[in-house]
């Protein structure tokens, strides 16, 4: 053992540069090199991907990575490539021919790590490669996602214990976000051979909670934001409230900007890239931001209202202060806050007979038949969906989500379409073609050079590489691919971004549709305990903030933080006068 630790920190400092793990990090990788299954439980930040990137470079085979995160995917992908180190990924809006020559390149061309969402899991090209493929450990990421019981189940997971039928390969999972129960059921449901968990302090101990609560949110979003030091996250719970908060602060001479899932791919990349190089000081989101972003000088994080859960808060809170200084999570809230998350957690559970009548209205709206439509992958607007029947969005929304809890389809929001182009000219006449410019014949050149299936099909193409290559915009790009489609020389498909929903099974007739109304009521209280627990916590006057979260995810043993606004000895009348800076409040 003492030569597996040996070789395990040469591999680390040999790839990543560093003398020693962190903590809890070396313990997984023991019991990875021992074949065990293992689950990791580590605070967001804590150092989770090295726990099996480094047992993946000191075996043989290629790690098989599972994580719903294509952002955090396709961003472990390139830093591995940048180290010399051999992966791919294979996600939603890739096509079948690109899926296909990634598998092979992971079956024989000698990778270490293969990146996959869920849901390419069940597909017959991915159970036909697999048996090829050697693998030596499978990763769950975000593991919390296959536990019913966990705040964001994700039916895709579930496959995964089918793999391990197929795949004789130990598991690492691993996840920042799981109560006693969750971890529990994460470990059933990948079908550990022995329970096994690592779980490191979720003590952050350079980060302050509080809980602030206001009716003027705005106004102290403004004083945080104007005097404090570093970049920010300002979470919220609605799209069009990211731009207003974002308007409203770049008004008062804050370096602000906004994202939602809503916007174009390329604009989300934009603005996250501003916001990762420091252009942008802070950043208004929903939750779709954040998820597998590692910036470590985030000094503040503000949610103006509360979050569905704590697991959901500590998560977000959580991406404050990763390089270990100082940091602050401030939660503002009210008593409307605290109805509106009650009314929210009970309309997630509409009546079964609405769930019922919305699976029929999507299949009519899909133009699906009944006893048709199983495999089927179909682009779903839901907004026009919702529209066209008069329904209310939200409600409908928790119904088709509970839809797939129930495994009938499977629903991918935002879904990344690449830009995809066909040369339908000959070759021959290439060469004999009035092109629209210059620049258009040298786009036509490098699309030849590094497709070389073009002339076959369309294919997805690296606008950012191309851009690259031939030393343009953009917008240049697209208005010369717009030119040669106009001259028929291509076929041209612009990128987009939609919404997909996959059919699992065929369209079942009224009264025959099994929503498992046991599996309901025990989600819909597990869902009221939450919302209990959120409330709970806001409230609190006594208890210091990071006792009661170690508290909710198991740690029973903790001191008081000395940071937070209780131990700071706040009261409730007080807490409104919390000095608005980002520096902590003395401890007493």
């Amino acid at each position: 053992m003492e030569d597996m630790e040996k070789k395990a920190l040469e591999t680390l400092k040999r790839w990543w540069g560093y003398d020693k793990f962190r903590q809890g990090q070396m313990d997984i990788i023991r019991s990875a090199a021992e074949r065990r299954d293992v689950l990791g439980i580590m605070p967001t930040g804590g150092g989770k991907s090295l726990c099996f990137q480094v047992p993946s470079m000191m075996s043989e085979g290629i790690a098989l990575v599972v994580t719903p995160l294509i952002a955090l995917m396709k961003d472990q992908v390139l830093t591995l490539q940048k180290k010399g180190i051999k992966a791919l990924a294979i996600h939603t809006g890739m096509s079948r021919r690109e899926v296909d020559t990634a598998l092979n390149n992971a079956a024989y061309g000698d990778f270490k790590f293969l990146y996959v969402s869920p849901e390419r899991l069940s597909t017959d090209l991915f159970k036909g490669w697999i048996r090829d493929i050697k693998v030596n450990y499978i990763v769950v990421d975000e593991a919390h996602c296959i536990s019913q019981w966990g705040y964001d189940f994700r039916p895709d997971y579930l496959d995964i214990a089918r793999i391990r039928e197929i795949v004789d390969a130990s598991v690492i999972a691993l996840t920042a976000t799981a109560t006693p129960e969750v971890a529990l059921d994460i470990m059933d449901k990948l079908a550990f051979k022995a329970p096994n968990m690592v779980k490191t302090s979720f003590e952050r101990k350079n980060l302050a909670y509080r809980c602030l609560r206001t009716d003027d949110k705005r106004g102290e979003i403004l004083r945080r934001c104007l005097n404090g030091t570093g970049t920010g996250i300002i979470y919220v719970r609605s799209r069009k409230l990211t731009e207003e908060l974002a308007s409203f602060l770049k008004s008062a001479g804050v370096s602000a900007s906004f994202y939602h899932a809503g916007l174009p791919p390329s604009l989300r990349t934009r603005r996250q890239e501003d916001w990762l190089l420091g252009h942008t000081k802070v950043m208004v989101c929903t939750n779709a931001f954040g998820m597998g972003i590692d910036k470590p000088d985030v000094r503040f994080v503000l949610h103006y209202g509360l979050p569905d859960s704590l697991e959901a808060y500590f998560q977000e809170a959580g991406r404050a202060g990763r390089d270990g200084k100082e940091s602050v999570a401030t939660l503002l809230w009210n008593d409307e806050d605290c109805s509106r998350l009650k009314a929210s957690t009970t309309l997630s559970y509409p009546p079964l007979e609405y769930i019922e009548d919305i699976y029929h209205k999507v299949h009519a709206f899909l133009g699906v038949a009944y006893e048709k439509g199983m495999g089927l992958t179909l682009k779903m607007d839901f907004k026009k969906f919702c529209k066209q029947f008069k329904l209310n969005m939200s409600q409908a929304w928790y119904a088709a989500k509970y839809i797939e809890r129930c495994g009938h389809w499977n629903y991918t929001e935002n879904v990344d379409i690449a830009t995809r182009v066909m040369i339908t000219a000959e070759r021959n006449e290439l060469y004999e073609i009035e092109l629209p410019d210059s620049g258009a014949r040298d786009l036509l050149v490098m699309l030849m050079r590094r497709y070389c299936e073009i002339f076959d099909y369309p294919v997805n193409i690296d606008e950012a590489g191309l851009c690259a290559r031939i030393g343009c915009t953009e917008g240049d790009l697209h208005r010369s691919l717009y030119r040669l489609s106009l001259s028929h020389v291509i076929r041209y498909i612009p990128g987009s971004s939609s919404d997909v929903i996959h059919l699992n099974n065929n369209r079942l007739h009224p009264k025959n549709v099994n929503l498992k109304p046991e599996l309901y009521n025990l989600l819909r209280e597990s869902a009221a305990k939450r919302c209990a627990s959120m409330t709970a916590y806001v409230r609190e006057e006594k208890k210091c903030r990071s006792r009661m979260l170690l508290e909710y995810f198991g740690q029973k043993e903790s001191a008081p933080c000395g940071k937070c606004d209780i131990c700071a000895g706040t009261s409730e009348a007080l807490r409104d006068k919390i000095d608005a800076s980002n520096a902590f409040p003395p401890a007493i």
